[in-house]
């Protein structure tokens, strides 16, 4: 375990240097072995399965991901299946869950990979970055707990608890900042049984070094810890503004049947209530917010006479729940068709 070549300050971490890793993760292993997250995609080696709650918790809590997950595996049990699939089922499949360009990815991830002449599932890092949609953490992830690869993983629960332990007082989201905590990451990972330290991690950051009270009074490596105020850390650059947007769309209803556009930007490929360039004055039929990244969008509603734009289709109810729609639009469309 080599921090000195680190381009960090490494002087607070003495603790954690080569001569105190074992202590550090037997105490570490030991807290796991009581407390550990019982989770579905931890009884497995499946690399698909594995690639699939991990794209699935990217950015998402796993109370959220675990129906999703269930389901999906029920739908699309393994790669040649999702690879056949046609784009439209897969989003609809992943609706709710949001950050669409995730399922498009592991849909291409499923493409790309049945087609490879083996078509196995490589289990190098550097051809499983090679795939759609797949960064550093997801591949390494993938690595370690399919295939019981020696290497760091960094999300945020990982990331947060890495911070404190040494005291980081650069952002977390810079470079440098980053660096030094998959640094850390690195240097503690053991060659045996890294998939078990790599969601021990996880669950220590998830269930004691939390975001806002950390418990450090149960913390099973409080004494490798160098933080003075955990709760203060990790740093972070100032947040983007919130934009504020409003999104104009219309509600058309004929003979049972509702006017939809396949969006051709931000949810591609999914179906939602027809765009309006402008608007009549009379109130909107529907209104809610809800929130895009760096956005919060006003989505607003108005009855508007049908307009025979191209990717316009009517659907009946029926087939609308059949249909990829993002959440806000599917909101508006049940609150407008059942009143």
């Amino acid at each position: 375990m080599d921090v000195q070549r680190s381009t960090f300050d490494v002087s607070p971490i003495r603790a954690l240097l080569p001569e105190n890793a074992p202590a550090f993760r037997r105490a570490l292993f030991s807290w796991y072995r009581k407390n550990g997250r019982d989770l579905p995609w931890r009884r497995t080696r499946d690399p698909y399965a594995i690639l699939v709650s991990e794209i699935m918790l990217q950015q998402t809590q796993v109370a959220t991901v675990l129906p999703y997950y269930r389901e999906w595996l029920r739908r699309f049990p393994d790669f040649p299946t999702l690879a056949a699939a046609a784009e439209s089922d897969v989003l609809h499949a992943w609706q709710g869950l949001g950050y669409y360009a995730r399922a498009r990815n592991l849909h291409a991830a499923a493409k790309a990979i049945v087609s490879r002449q083996s078509r196995s599932f490589p289990a190098e890092v550097t051809a499983l970055r090679a795939l759609p949609g797949l960064g550093r953490y997801t591949a390494n992830a993938v690595a370690t707990f399919a295939f019981e690869q020696s290497v760091p993983v960094v999300e945020t629960n990982i990331a947060r608890l890495l911070a404190r332990l040494i005291n980081l007082q650069l952002t977390i989201d810079s470079a440098a900042g980053s660096a030094a905590v998959w640094t850390l990451a690195g240097a503690l990972i053991p060659k045996r049984r890294a998939s078990q330290f790599n969601s021990a991690l996880m669950d220590l950051g998830a269930l004691i070094c939390t975001a806002r009270q950390p418990k450090c009074g149960q913390c099973p490596v409080r004494k490798f810890c160098a933080a003075i105020d955990p709760a203060s850390l990790p740093r972070k650059r100032a947040r983007t503004p919130t934009k504020l947007l409003i999104e104009n769309h219309a509600f058309t209803l004929r003979r049972g049947r509702v006017l939809l556009e396949q969006s051709q930007k931000r949810w591609r490929g999914m179906w939602m209530l027809p765009r309006l360039t402008r608007t009549s004055k009379p109130a909107p039929v529907y209104r809610a917010e809800f929130p895009f990244t760096h956005h919060r969008i006003t989505l607003t509603v108005f009855t508007a006479p049908p307009a025979g734009t191209p990717h316009r289709k009517w659907f009946s109810p029926s087939q609308i729940e059949t249909l990829p729609i993002p959440s806000p639009h599917r909101r508006a469309l049940r609150a407008l068709l059942d009143p």
